[in-house]
């Protein structure tokens, strides 16, 4: 499955540039945390693929929604078939462009990307603060932000709206390496 996901991302990217101009993450890292007063939901998905096209600074990523391992087998199966309903839409997506993004530059820096992230069916348009860090011409991409579950038609019924935030933090970590096709 992840082949494909890699020739999905390929294809985002079929702009006619050389492949050391691309580098790629096939094993990134998204979290989500939801906050109540009466349980705490996290989960964690290491099978998250992206890539970002150095040339026109475009990035992709995209990761299946029943990867997400969970505390309690209860939580994933709530999670899959009665919220995310991933049986129907399968995966998240985000494709955008990072602002003012230089690669030769060594160190540290932070920039705003700005795209379309796709889940359960809706496409709302983001703006992430993320931090890029280039050692050696490995980067590596982090950051924070914070998803509204109204905004992904995502239905709680009455009886467990408690027991799940409105407001979910999503934390991502990506290593990349240079794309080889």
């Amino acid at each position: 499955m992840n082949k494909v996901f890699m020739l999905i991302l390929t294809m985002v990217f079929s702009v006619q540039t050389d492949n050391s101009e691309k580098v790629i993450c096939r094993q990134g890292s998204v979290s989500f945390f939801s906050y109540t007063s009466v349980e705490n939901i996290k989960a964690q998905n290491n099978q998250v693929s992206s890539i970002i096209d150095f040339e026109s600074s475009k990035i992709a990523v995209s990761m299946l929604m029943n990867a997400f391992v969970f505390e309690k087998a209860l939580m994933r199966e709530h999670f899959n078939e009665s919220y995310i309903e991933s049986d129907i839409y399968p995966k998240a997506t985000f494709e955008g462009k990072i602002i003012d993004f230089d690669p030769s530059i060594e160190g540290e820096q932070t920039r705003m990307v700005r795209g379309t992230f796709s889940m359960h069916g809706v496409n709302k348009e983001l703006e992430i603060k993320t931090k890029i860090e280039n050692i050696e011409g490995k980067y590596v991409l982090s950051g924070t932000f914070e998803a509204y579950v109204k905004d992904y038609n995502i239905k709680i019924p009455p009886l467990l709206a408690g027991n799940i935030a409105k407001t979910i933090s999503v934390d991502f970590r990506f290593e990349y390496e240079p794309y080889e096709s």
